[in-house]
């Protein structure tokens, strides 16, 4: 069995100041890490360092914090403050997010993803370690930067890839890679680039087992604990159009070879036939990248990512009718039930 078994936190429909149970679930549960993402809800810090203080038994990390939308030195002191309160158990992702999130929410131009993501992982390695940053760098530039507190065990650098570009930077400039929206059987396509982009990087993934390895290969799966198989497969759906028809997602799926299975949602979406563009993706589209299920039957195909190269599952809850129904004991109780 995998060694380690993730779930993303804050839970939805849980305050965020009454996690400390949550937290206290996960550890009991075999969980051994939590993870945040950054989108619109609560920022990729703020629950870890309540997990810090609540669960320090609990492995941390971000997947992901944007690498637009904090200047290089405020990303370096917010990364450098949590490692600090959570010593050798903090993991730094970051990525470039998406034109919506960066461009739309946060007012921030989007330009030139790739080279962003290489310079923001450039800068991050000596501020990390204390040293002073003063350089041009090709997408911004950082004059005489000295972290103040750098964390005595500097985090993990993560970098969140889909295609081959990223995927390489990941396995020749950072300590691991973040991936999301790809069925199990695709985890050997995507690991495959990362194994030819470095000669130190083949050998730690073809022994899983290795600890010495040092590249880490986390995956986010969106999860729909549920039988109603109707019900997983309509949100399924609402969700890949919503994530699949921005062009990073949809060359990914391409590269993946889906291409043909979705080019009908593509149509139709191009089209502004929203309710076309659902009705468009074949079931077995949904099934691929929404994991659901019993708990058991979950468990079970998040283990097969595992067995297909993944070191870190980390699991994304989908909110079901009897998810927004339950209290706090049955919200905890189905969180027990997807434990390692």
């Amino acid at each position: 069995m995998v060694k380690r078994w993730g779930m993303t936190v804050p839970l939805g429909g849980i305050p965020l100041a009454e996690h400390a149970d949550v937290f206290k679930t996960l550890v009991d549960a075999g969980f051994t890490d939590a993870w945040t993402s950054e989108v619109a809800g609560t920022d990729a810090f703020t629950p870890l360092a309540l997990a810090a203080a609540w669960a320090p038994a609990l492995r941390l990390g971000t997947a992901i914090a944007p690498v637009f939308t904090r200047g290089p030195g405020l990303l370096a002191m917010t990364a450098a403050a949590l490692a600090e309160t959570a010593p050798g158990r903090f993991q730094l992702g970051v990525g470039a997010s998406s034109p919506v999130v960066v461009g739309d929410w946060n007012s921030v131009p989007f330009d030139r993803p790739f080279a962003r993501s290489r310079d923001t992982l450039r800068f991050l390695r000596p501020a990390l370690a204390g040293e002073m940053v003063d350089q041009e760098f090709e997408t911004f530039a950082v004059r005489r930067f000295r972290l103040e507190r750098p964390p005595a065990t500097p985090p993990p650098v993560l970098l969140a890839a889909l295609r081959p570009g990223m995927l390489r930077l990941a396995a020749t400039e950072a300590n691991g890679v973040i991936m999301n929206w790809l069925a199990a059987t695709d985890v050997p396509t995507a690991l495959a680039e990362t194994k030819s982009a470095a000669t130190d990087v083949p050998a730690a993934l073809a022994e899983p087992e290795n600890a010495a390895a040092g590249f880490d290969v986390v995956a986010r799966i969106f999860v729909c604990p549920t039988t109603d198989t109707g019900y997983a497969r309509a949100v399924g759906r609402r969700m890949i159009t919503s994530y699949l028809n921005v062009p990073a997602y949809a060359e990914f799926q391409k590269w993946l070879g889906r291409g043909p299975a979705l080019a009908g949602m593509w149509s139709a979406w191009a089209a502004g036939d929203r309710r076309g563009a659902l009705a468009a993706i074949p079931d077995e589209v949904v099934d691929d990248l929404i994991v659901h299920g019993s708990p058991a039957e979950c468990r079970a195909k998040i283990q097969a990512y595992a067995d297909n190269g993944i070191r870190v599952p980390v699991q994304a809850l989908i909110a079901t009718p009897e998810w927004d129904a339950g209290s706090t004991a049955d919200k905890l109780a189905l969180i027990t039930a997807l434990g390692a």
